[in-house]
């Protein structure tokens, strides 16, 4: 049976807290705990809000991306947001305004949105429009003009990570949650975290971090410095397998350099007004 994970229960609960106002009545300008939801209802097959046991063949949350497809459990890898309306900071903020600002977070690469595949949301009411990280879909069904559809790659669900970094900043971005920490400097943690476990575009090359064995080529700095220590490894037991003596028999490297010491190299390396000089010596011991 399709379940709800647990770092999208924790999403729902920070919004809940933070947008639900009044929790002890039902207002139309709060968001209320029927208008977030994760698990598909009984008649709902395929799509992020489904687990393994309720997914199409050919199912786009599954197929599309190797992200989805090495991470499908039972759990759902969706959570829907309804309408809200809240007044903080001078400025009245509801459903719309929090779309676009996510919408516009995940356009940016910030490094907490990267989970997130796609977006489906109403910027007025009127239309229905998708952001969509591989650029598949541009639209969505009309139930989306009030409320607001987010889909997180389904590897990020299997591994728990935790997602409300990107909500959390919303809520102080907007003076809701005080600011623990600036959202530049949580941004940079974020992006240093995402750099070092996942890369990013400006990561440079990629590398098989186990060197050629069965992990996906990455460009992050744990990929590297793997593909590094596996380097050193097999080059320190390469000077392993040679004998001592190539090293020690100091005649051997004598010889060795002595052969390559040709007269015609000789003459090269000495300057002219050397040469002149040593051959201006010999002729005059010489002549006396």
């Amino acid at each position: 049976m399709t379940r709800a994970p647990e770092n999208l229960l924790t999403v729902r609960r920070l919004l809940l807290d933070h947008l639900d106002v009044d929790p002890d009545r039902s207002r139309d300008q709060d968001l209320e705990p029927a208008e977030v939801g994760i698990v598909g209802d009984p008649a709902h097959r395929g799509g992020y809000h489904c687990g393994s046991d309720r997914v199409l063949t050919r199912d786009y949350s599954v197929v599309e991306s190797p992200r989805d497809s090495a991470g499908l459990t039972l759990d759902a890898a969706a959570l829907d947001v309804g309408w809200f309306s809240v007044s903080a900071g001078g400025r009245t903020h509801d459903l719309r305004s929090f779309s676009a600002w996510c919408v516009g977070q995940c356009a940016a690469g910030s490094a907490d949105s990267r989970d997130i595949r796609e977006i489906i949301y109403s910027p007025d009411g009127k239309v229905v429009r998708r952001w969509d990280r591989l650029g598949r879909r541009t639209s969505g069904d009309n139930s989306h003009l009030w409320h607001t559809h987010f889909s997180f790659f389904r590897d990020s669900i299997k591994a728990n990570r935790d997602q409300t970094p990107l909500f959390r900043r919303y809520l102080t971005t907007i003076g809701i949650l005080e600011d623990d920490m600036s959202a530049e400097a949580e941004s940079k943690i974020n992006s240093i975290y995402t750099g070092m476990f996942f890369g990013g575009s400006s990561m440079g090359r990629s590398v098989d971090p186990d060197a050629s064995g069965p992990a996906a080529a990455s460009n992050s700095l744990v990929a590297k410095l793997d593909y590094a220590m596996q380097r050193l490894d097999a080059l320190t037991a390469q000077l392993n397998t040679l004998s001592s003596k190539d090293f020690t028999d100091e005649q051997a490297i004598v010889t060795g350099v002595l052969a390559t010491l040709t007269p015609e190299r000789i003459a090269a390396a000495i300057p002219t007004t050397m040469a002149r000089q040593v051959a201006d010596e010999l002729a005059r011991r010489l002549a006396a």
